[in-house]
């Protein structure tokens, strides 16, 4: 298992953590997603067998909450 944790600068409420959460853990491969509105971080744990980082991030751009680079 792989982890991460990078800023998402846009999250703004709970709506946000949520949207997060849910798309990323769709993703096939994504163990854990944890997303904080008061840290503006996102946690993502992952098998990297399954998935890559790059598709992980590619989704989060796609859904508007890009990683801050």
């Amino acid at each position: 298992m792989t982890s991460k944790t990078v800023s998402v600068p846009n999250i703004t409420c709970g709506h946000c953590v949520m949207t997060i959460e849910r798309e990323v853990a769709e993703l096939q491969g994504v163990s854990s997603v944890k997303a904080e509105h008061a840290t503006k971080k996102v946690t993502v744990s992952w098998d990297p067998d399954a998935t890559q980082w790059d598709a992980i991030e590619s989704l989060m751009k796609e859904i508007n909450y890009a990683p801050a680079e």
